[in-house]
């Protein structure tokens, strides 16, 4: 299998790379000052939006988009830019590339109607708004997502929401307007893949409440915010709804099978930067009389982490191939198969490296720190761990008794 890039791609990356170098790396001193003082850390700064028009200009914006509705790169060959945005934790959204928004304008691209898009697509690709994704929910195990209870309930021309939701990316933002919220409209559906529907909520309407802010070990994540949101009865048009009713699983499927792509190269591109870090770090201090770089111990994690992280950029290039010639549901397999690799990969190399830079490596004083919290986000993020193992084996298991193992 051939994941050399064209001139095209090796063009786009060095592009990528020179912005990167000229504009994002100097303002993440800025960034995190910004934030550590501001009153307003979820509305987005004035620098933050220079920044985006800056890549605008720069042709750098929506690179996610697929070739299927509009852009210009299959899957396999953003995933080298989701790496090298991936290496400073807030970047995606200088080039309208971060989740959760990527995987919204996927969703609507793909399963909404026009009216649809016309209000919310076409806005967030502009960039003018930003999304939430409202799944997991604080009283059930929201790994089974057949467990969640918002409801989702018909009444007449309209539909009525009412449940909880927490971890909903981007919903404390004060441009977030409008949330794709999955619930239940049909629970006593004998398949529980048919139960659910998703609808497009706006995060102004009657009954929407941010309860708190929710931290992941105590990094408020701005300008993004973590929502814990309850929605009471909220009323919205019946025209909402995506896709139609029973179809919340079909439409979760097709929009995180690219989305663990930008997801896995994001991280392979964190564990990059963090090696790369560890080995200038290890070779410009001294222990015992000689550099760190000298000491065996170093010497295996740095070359341990060149291992995992070769090993997990090219599994996930491959899954990203497999979707672009087959399709995700094809690829599954080789998608649960990334999204295991990568966020424990990524948590072990950057753990590695804070341990290189000794009490440093926890501080703000590098980027080490909060891409750990990133990575260990991730563990849980579009399905935990522990689902995409029991969901490869089975299939595994399956595809032997079926003869194709």
């Amino acid at each position: 299998m051939d994941f050399e890039s064209t001139e095209t791609m090796r063009e786009m990356q060095a592009r990528l790379t020179a912005f990167m170098k000229a504009h994002i790396y100097p303002a993440e001193a800025t960034f995190a000052r910004h934030f550590a003082t501001t009153e307003t850390p979820f509305r987005t700064p004035g620098f933050y939006e220079d920044l985006k028009r800056e890549a605008r200009d720069a042709g750098l914006w929506n690179l996610f988009r697929p070739k299927a509705h509009g852009g210009s790169l299959t899957n396999l060959e953003y995933a080298p830019l989701a790496e090298i945005m991936g290496r400073v934790w807030w970047a995606p959204e200088i080039f309208n590339c971060n989740a959760p928004d990527t995987g919204n304008m996927e969703t609507l691209m793909l399963y909404g109607s026009d009216i649809q898009k016309d209000r919310w697509l076409m806005p967030l690709l502009a960039g003018e708004i930003r999304s939430g994704f409202a799944m997991t929910e604080p009283d059930v195990a929201s790994s089974d997502a057949t467990n969640i209870r918002t409801e989702i309930r018909r009444d007449g021309d309209d539909y009525v929401v009412t449940g909880r939701k927490w971890y909903t990316t981007g919903g404390m933002r004060d441009s977030c307007a409008v949330f794709i919220v999955m619930g239940k409209s049909d629970p006593e559906n004998p398949d529980r893949h048919r139960q659910q529907s998703m609808i497009l909520l706006p995060r102004d309407a009657p009954g929407v409440t941010i309860l708190r802010h929710v931290t992941t070990f105590g990094y408020a994540d701005a300008p993004f915010g973590e929502a814990e949101i309850a929605f009471d009865g909220v009323r919205v048009p019946a025209e909402n709804l995506l896709l139609g009713e029973g179809r919340g699983f079909e439409i979760a499927q097709g929009r995180l099978g690219p989305g663990r792509i930008h997801h896995c190269m994001r991280l392979v591109g964190a564990a990059q930067r963090a090696l790369d870090l560890m080995i200038a770090r290890a070779d410009s201090r001294e222990t015992f009389g000689r550099r760190l770089s000298q000491h065996q111990s170093v010497r295996e994690d740095i070359a341990k982490s060149w291992c995992e992280i070769e090993q997990a950029r090219l599994l996930t290039l491959k899954a990203a191939a497999k979707i672009d010639r087959d399709g995700a549901r094809a690829a599954k397999d080789l998608i649960s198969a990334i999204k295991i690799v990568a966020p424990m990969m990524a948590q072990t190399v950057i753990d590695r490296a804070i341990q290189v830079h000794g009490g440093a490596g926890l501080t703000q004083d590098t980027p080490l720190a909060e891409l750990f919290n990133y990575a260990r986000q991730i563990r849980f993020a579009d399905g935990p761990d522990q689902v995409h193992m029991m969901a490869l084996g089975r299939q595994l298991v399956r595809a032997q008794q079926d003869g194709r193992g």
